[in-house]
């Protein structure tokens, strides 16, 4: 099958989550969701409304924010506060840190019932479950990836972006492998170019979380095909 721009950018999360974003990048943010046509923009909290306004005239993007960024420590009250409070300003997905901490101890039930506390809080809102893998082995990752599918989260997420590696083909072949079609994965971290999004898309993974530069350069490579790419069918 061939892949259009449109079509890529109907599968990326553009997105303004680093310390030192400030206004001025939101609004590019916007501008770049706005003329792809991404299926969502994302930002820290705090900017959610800003983003809000922005896309007022972009109904096609969404807003999404945050829950427990970056580290998942924050305890399970706070990330469903957080997460309420972001649905009340209009967040139509959230993307949660999982408890690594408690996940690499051990404590499945804690780290399934911290998720499960937000996709409660969500409601029909789809949550998608960040694992951080960088910080994970492959047990550690199947592990966490059968915990989010058993709490409801509708994505499985490699990592925040703020780790060195994150979207790694390994790691997404890995989460696919262990939750099938029980929930989409989303790659996220070290997703730079065309050719490495066209080999994550053949291994499953149905939605990329890339910054507003990364994110930019790999839908101007794909503009720049006037046919589109060729994209293999996903490996059963």
């Amino acid at each position: 099958m061939k892949l259009t721009v449109h079509q890529l950018a109907r599968m990326i999360d553009l997105s303004a989550v680093r310390t030192e974003v400030d206004i001025a990048e939101v609004r590019q943010l916007a501008e770049q969701a706005r003329r792809y046509g991404c299926i969502c923009a994302f930002v820290m909290p705090c900017y959610l409304p800003e983003l809000k306004r922005l896309l007022v005239d972009a109904p096609e993007v969404g807003a999404g924010a945050v829950v427990g960024f970056p580290s998942g420590a924050h305890g399970t009250a706070i990330k469903v506060a957080e997460a309420r409070q972001l649905l009340e300003q209009g967040a139509v997905e959230l993307d949660m840190v999982i408890n690594v901490g408690m996940l690499r101890s051990g404590r499945d039930e804690y780290v399934e019932d911290d998720i499960s506390a937000v996709v409660e809080a969500a409601g029909k809102t789809p949550v998608k479950a960040i694992l951080e893998a960088h910080y994970l082995s492959d047990e550690q990752i199947v592990r966490g990836s059968q915990i989010a599918v058993r709490a409801g989260a509708a994505f499985v997420k490699t990592g925040t972006g703020w780790t060195p590696t994150g979207a790694t083909l390994h790691n997404v072949a890995l989460i696919k492998s262990a939750i099938g079609d029980a929930a989409q994965v989303k790659a996220a971290g070290g997703v730079r170019d065309l050719a490495t999004v066209v080999e994550m898309i053949r291994l499953g993974v149905s939605r990329f979380g890339n910054g507003l530069t990364s994110g930019s350069k790999i839908l101007e490579e794909c503009a720049a095909l006037p046919q589109g790419v060729e994209v293999y069918t996903p490996r059963g």
